[in-house]
């Protein structure tokens, strides 16, 4: 068994899209414009403002309107953060798993400290995970694997002792960086670029019951 398990946020763990999405069409409304249905929002969750404001007004922040546009988004997602959101299913006993082997797990995010840590305690994880590195508590957020060694020094676990769990290719990348093992959550958004198979993970999860297994298989 690894020593710990390290688990992205959004499309990971937590089904944040409803509540992301949410935000998103009403920004839509406050524009002018008509909601978009939440599948067609889904891919674009895991890279945040950006890729939700892309997707709903094809706006990138090289555009002088993003700014505005960025922060209104995040006032009005803060404001309703977990309403919708609930943990991917198979994840509430996975963890439950996790803590009856007494192996401690964690989050690293690129979500910013404002919303991950309220979302955690909205979800009632906060006290359970033994570390919660945001997009803002790293020098630089994934694909730098800086988050990645905070999180293990937190846990005084070395990097090569931990699995890390990810919808994204940026997950990867950061935990491969730092030598851990890494695992693709096959039921998170996954983007709409590159394919998983080709993200280069040592193994791919069509659930969270597949974790450990895989990560024991492999080692």
């Amino acid at each position: 068994m690894p020593e710990a398990v390290l688990f992205d946020l959004d499309g990971t763990l937590a089904d944040t899209a409803p509540d992301l999405g949410g935000a998103l069409n009403r920004l839509l409304q406050e524009q002018g414009r008509d909601p978009l249905p939440l599948e067609k929002l889904r891919p674009h969750v895991s890279s945040g403002a950006r890729g939700m404001i892309g997707a709903g007004l094809g706006i990138t922040p090289a555009d002088a309107a993003y700014p505005a546009l960025q922060q209104r988004f995040l006032a009005i997602y803060q404001d309703a953060l977990c309403v919708g959101t609930r943990l991917f299913a198979g994840m509430a006993e996975h963890l439950e798993e996790l803590e009856t082997r007494e192996i401690p797990w964690g989050i690293v995010t690129n979500k910013s400290q404002r919303f991950a840590i309220p979302l955690m305690e909205g979800l009632g994880l906060r006290q359970r995970c033994v570390c919660i590195v945001c997009g803002d508590s790293a020098r630089r957020a994934k694909p730098h694997g800086h988050p990645m060694h905070l999180a293990s020094a937190v846990m005084g676990i070395a990097p090569g002792a931990c699995i890390y769990v990810g919808d994204d290719e940026r997950d990867v990348i950061a935990g491969r960086i730092v030598g851990m093992q890494t695992v693709v959550a096959a039921w998170g958004y996954l983007g709409d670029g590159t394919p998983p198979a080709h993200w280069g993970a040592d193994a791919i999860a069509a659930s969270p019951a597949e974790i450990l297994g895989i990560a024991a298989a492999r080692r």
